[in-house]
């Protein structure tokens, strides 16, 4: 079970069809929207529910289109990292849907700028991805920034040190298991089309295997370091 000090996150990309053309290794990221829906119901439906957090990454339009009527029908609401490199692009969020997620009651957040790998850029390019994404997003939202989503879950210690160096308050990583509260990196678990019912439970419940467990937090300190 989960400590109170824990969240389970749980990450989604696209829901139905994309309106563009798949990234590499994106298709298996898209569920269908009867898929959505029936992961919605069993995380409003969980003994675990306020500690189970909702994340969206990219800035599909299938977000404002799907994912947030169905969050609202079921009181949950979710932060929602957007690629400003995306906006306004077919089948991406415009900036009018940004603001329409913002007034039913979801947060935005950083995913950069053009979808890279932000452990692979020269530290001026990671500075761009990371101040001018947040200060599109701030000037577009008329708040403050403060969370980012890693692209593809790859980081290293200058791309912490670099998200930290940028103000923003806290990171989501792609690690799996559970995050702490009160940590800057939160790791997450992305629904894939072959995420199976057993292994959802395994999600929402907290039910790691304790090395499974020490293995995870290991290999997060040393990418975070390194």
């Amino acid at each position: 079970m989960l400590a109170a000090s824990e969240l389970r996150i749980v990450n989604f990309h696209g829901i139905g069809k994309p309106g563009r053309a798949y990234e590499p290794g994106e298709a298996a990221y898209w569920i269908s929207a009867e898929r959505f829906r029936d992961i919605l119901d069993r995380i409003a439906d969980h003994p675990d529910r306020d500690r189970l957090a909702i994340t969206f990454d990219d800035g599909n339009s299938s977000d404002l289109a799907i994912g947030a009527p169905e969050l609202r029908r079921r009181g949950l609401t979710a932060q929602f990292f957007v690629l400003t490199g995306r906006i306004g692009e077919a089948g991406s969020l415009s900036d009018d849907d940004i603001r329409r997620l913002i007034d039913a009651g979801m947060d935005i957040g950083s995913h950069g700028i053009a979808h890279r790998d932000w452990s692979s850029l020269a530290s001026e390019d990671l500075e761009d991805e990371l101040v001018s994404s947040k200060t599109l997003l701030e000037g577009l939202c008329g708040m403050p920034v403060r969370s980012a989503a890693i692209p593809f879950g790859r980081y290293n210690a200058a791309v912490v040190a670099a998200l930290r160096k940028a103000g923003y308050g806290t990171a989501y990583s792609s690690d799996g298991g559970s995050a702490k509260k009160s940590a800057f990196l939160k790791p997450r678990t992305s629904i894939r089309q072959d995420t199976t019912d057993a292994a959802l439970e395994r999600l929402l419940s907290g039910r790691d295997d304790p090395w499974r467990r020490l293995r995870r937090a290991a290999a997060m300190t040393v990418k975070e370091w390194i």
